[in-house]
């Protein structure tokens, strides 16, 4: 089996939703649609994870993830760590594997970790002790999975269960995302009818990521008649890495306006994965918009963690 599924065909990590089977992604989604009223805070089910303690892993800044995470598991009943590598021993040179080690040693049995290092989760859950669980909150480029799952739950509730019927267009910066890989992952599992990827040449990936995918640098001709607009974050990074002239040539170029979401289907959705640099990918009217899912998708980040840590720990 996987890394993060053991021999029972039981989901032990959350590392990537690469290869993750279409019964366990479909699992965790319908999962997270029947308890969003105890997301929210209507239904109280703080017995589930009572007297489980959860550490919050960060090598890297956030505020929605991390903020959803500890959310999720407050509402679950879990005892909640805060690890801040910014004020930890790693700053002394203690490592990584080191620091998991010793938390384990206190009684943590789930760790959510983001660290910048492309693949450092997966080497964190090799080492693992038995009964802990990994879940991956972002790591390097390769894979963000809970945003791929919350991304497919707001979808799935904006247009159905049945994705073969979508056409589904991504926009920006897809070689640096892993927000894109991990969502790229999810739409083929679910059996998304057409992907469309847009952005400039500079940010797309030169592998094997957008296989199967409808990719072009014409904004407004991929806009033709989609279901869905999956905005991308520009980081602004990349204009002084000369991949980009300009924000304003960006947005006048692949940014999203009431004009041009016009020519998507008519009831075609918006999704952008947070931060949202207004004005750059996107403006206050769509970002505010009745076609904008953006906030949907926090709620359902609270979701999604609840029914990931539900399915692990339990």
């Amino acid at each position: 089996m996987t890394q993060q599924i053991d021999s029972d065909g039981r989901l032990r990590h959350l590392l990537t939703l690469d290869g993750l089977p279409r019964q366990t992604l479909c699992h965790l989604l319908d999962r997270a649609g029947q308890i969003r009223d105890a997301a929210m805070g209507r239904i109280n089910r703080r017995q589930v994870l009572a007297g489980s303690s959860v550490c919050t892993l960060f090598f890297e800044p956030s505020t929605r993830t991390r903020s959803s995470f500890q959310v999720a598991a407050q509402r679950l009943g879990a005892d909640v760590l805060n690890f801040d590598a910014s004020t930890s021993s790693t700053r002394k040179g203690e490592t990584a594997r080191d620091t998991l080690k010793n938390l384990e040693a206190m009684g943590v049995r789930c760790f959510i970790v983001r660290h910048s290092d492309n693949g450092a989760v997966h080497d964190l859950a090799a080492v693992a002790g038995e009964g802990t669980t990994l879940i991956n909150a972002g790591d390097g480029r390769s894979a963000h999975p809970t945003q791929g799952l919350l991304d497919a739950l707001t979808l799935r509730q904006a247009k159905g269960a049945d994705f073969s019927c979508l056409k589904i267009l991504m926009v920006g910066d897809v070689r640096h995302s892993r927000v894109a890989r991990s969502d790229l992952h999810a739409l083929r599992t679910l059996g998304a009818g057409e992907i469309r990827v847009c952005g400039p040449a500079s940010l797309l990936p030169e592998d094997d990521t957008l296989a199967g995918c409808v990719v072009g640098d014409d904004f407004e001709q991929m806009l033709q008649g989609v279901d869905a607009v999956m905005m991308l974050r520009l980081q602004r990074e990349r204009m002084e890495e000369g991949l980009i002239s300009s924000l304003e040539d960006y947005h006048r170029d692949y940014g999203l306006t009431a004009e041009r979401l016009r020519l998507a289907a008519r009831d075609a959705v918006v999704l952008h994965p947070g931060p949202v640099n207004r004005g750059v990918e996107i403006t206050d009217e769509v970002a505010d918009g009745p076609q904008s899912l953006i906030l949907r998708q926090v709620s359902n980040g609270v979701a999604i963690r609840m029914a990931v840590l539900e399915t692990l720990m339990t």
